[in-house]
């Protein structure tokens, strides 16, 4: 049997300057989130393995992360942040030659004020740099970034990318246009997969079904196949809206009439492939 895996959580030690983000709103998610935690909730979903995803743009945290993946053998490979945009990213490239769990690279576009960022010559330089490295490169937007998402993608068509999150659609307005459509367009590029993942967080935190993600879910079947997604808890942030086995139980009841091929690698073929994990 394929093994299964959660594409895309996150650690933390949690401190209140370096995780300003997580609001009076996200108070849960203030306090350490360890492998000793995710083992935890991975044990009780029946998840063998999963890819570490940076949450602060700093090389310590990369390292870090690192550093638990190799001491938790269930974290098979590490999406981390490097200054892809910065001049040194070629040097910065060669500290990570020999760590081979590190198996991607992201940057919070969707942080950016510039909405244009994802088009900066000097971030696609980077890009560029990364060619050939094996890594994959996560692309973290909101659902208005889509068409400069397109653009980019276009300009780096052997590079491999994995889309979070769906592209955060509306789903709390219960809004599918403009984003079905752009989905469908950003899917046509057999480079890029999509992460299933971080929907509950943008629908109604205490009131979600899931019928009101199906539509969502359809339109990701649409654009990608069920061959280019990939399961993710998006754990811990998942906590203000789902606990992690609910999460897997939508997931696999939304797939549960799709064919075996399907499913297996929805929750663990696609991402062993995307990833090169052991």
């Amino acid at each position: 049997m394929a093994e299964r895996i959660d594409a895309h959580h996150h650690l933390w030690r949690y401190s209140p300057e370096e995780y300003g983000w997580i609001d009076d709103e996200m108070a849960t998610l203030r306090r350490d989130f360890l492998p000793q935690d995710l083992m935890r909730e991975l044990t009780a979903a029946r998840i063998d393995g999963t890819i570490a995803v940076q949450a602060r743009q700093t090389m310590d945290e990369t390292r870090w992360l690192l550093q638990m993946a190799d001491e938790c053998e269930a974290i098979r490979g590490v999406v981390g942040w490097a200054p892809i945009a910065g001049e040194d990213f070629p040097g910065v490239m060669e500290e990570f030659e020999h760590r081979p769990k590190l198996k991607g690279l992201r940057h919070v576009i969707q942080a950016e004020k510039d909405e244009n960022y994802i088009l900066r010559e000097d971030f696609n330089s980077g890009i560029r740099t990364m060619l050939g490295s094996g890594l994959v490169y996560e692309i973290l937007i909101y659902e208005r970034h889509l068409p400069q998402a397109i653009d980019f993608v276009d300009e780096h068509p052997d590079q491999p990318f994995v889309l979070d999150h769906m592209a955060k659609p509306l789903i709390r307005e219960a809004a599918l246009e403009p984003w079905a459509a752009r989905m469908r367009e950003l899917g046509q590029r057999e480079n890029v997969c999509c992460k299933v993942s971080g929907m509950v967080t943008e629908a109604d935190w205490s009131a979600w079904t899931p019928e009101s993600l199906r539509p969502y879910l359809d339109v990701a079947v649409e654009a990608f196949g069920a061959g280019r997604l990939m399961a993710g808890s998006d754990w811990p942030v998942c906590l203000v809206a789902s606990g992690y086995g609910r999460w897997f139980e939508v997931l696999r009841q939304y797939f549960a009439g799709f064919s075996s091929d399907e499913q297996a690698a929805v929750f663990g073929t696609t991402a062993t492939a995307v990833y090169g994990l052991e």
